[in-house]
């Protein structure tokens, strides 16, 4: 799974999510893609199914991007533990996803696979998404 191999500080406050990504919004290496359309935490065991969900579905063929990458790490207190005695050790890693952000690329593979494959990843992610293609998108294959 996705994480950082170092981070400045172990732990980070949560912040709240404002606006529409800034960066990552627009199509940069594949002929499709897709991209979220609501804002909130990607875990990195959700991008990882996703990326398998992708690459079962288009079986060796085509080539595909993670566009997001889980940098934050998010605490959690043990269940049935009182107030208080600090904050817990990180558990997981999120990826910050706002409205508009590319979250996976792919390209080499017919239009319908595409679509399909990107469907199957939209499946796994706990955001809204929709599917983006890239105008005179071609595949060579046909």
């Amino acid at each position: 799974m996705l994480s950082p191999r170092k981070t400045k500080f172990r732990k980070q406050q949560r912040r709240r999510i404002y606006g529409n990504a800034q960066r990552g919004a627009v199509l940069s290496f594949g002929d499709y893609g897709l991209q979220t359309l609501e804002r909130g935490w990607v875990t990195a065991r959700q991008i990882e199914a996703a990326r398998i969900a992708l690459t079962r579905h288009v079986r060796r063929g085509g080539r595909i991007w993670i566009r997001v990458f889980p940098d934050k790490p998010v605490t959690k207190k043990p269940t049935e533990t009182r107030m208080g005695k600090g904050k817990a050790s990180p558990e997981f890693w999120v990826a910050v996803v706002k409205p508009g952000r590319m979250l996976f690329e792919i390209e080499g593979v017919p239009r319908e696979t595409a679509r399909e494959a990107l469907r199957l990843a939209a499946n796994k992610l706990p955001v809204s998404t929709q599917i983006r293609e890239r105008l005179g998108a071609t595949y060579a294959g046909e």
